[in-house]
């Protein structure tokens, strides 16, 4: 589950779970924090997973060097149908767009073009004074 947790970002899974996973994810996030050869292999022995270990380790790093800690937030989605369990989604902090402020917004797209209405105004004008001309050099 915590290799989940790093690939996806948010994962849903019962309350339970979830508790147990913050205890064992946020130690090695902490670890992450600093990299050297030692923290690496540390961490890779807890997920035995290479991949995890150099996402962790270069951009979920460098979203949470700043944090003291607290690097998840458990959110309680409700009870499953089947078997009454309550359910959560745990996520990391930084990663959440609609919660974290200091996230980077995107640019915002903007479309440049001319205007009709400028068009439509300039033209008429433009002949109206080429008659005029016309007329006074008669």
């Amino acid at each position: 589950m915590a290799i989940s947790l790093i690939e996806h970002k948010r994962i849903n899974t019962t309350l339970a779970k979830a508790k147990e996973l913050r205890k064992f994810i946020e130690p090695l996030m902490t670890r992450s924090k600093e990299d050297n050869g030692h923290n690496r292999q540390v961490v890779f022995s807890y997920l035995q997973n290479k991949g995890a270990v150099t996402e962790l380790f270069n951009n979920i790093a460098d979203k949470i060097a700043d944090r003291p800690g607290g690097y998840t937030r458990i959110i309680k989605l409700g009870n499953r149908l089947g078997d009454n369990a309550e359910m959560a989604m745990i996520e990391l902090v930084d990663f959440n767009e609609i919660y974290n402020p200091k996230a980077e917004k995107p640019a915002k797209k903007t479309r440049r073009r001319r205007k009709k209405s400028s068009d439509a105004s300039e033209a008429p004008a433009a002949e109206g004074n080429t008659e005029n001309t016309e007329e006074s050099a008669e």
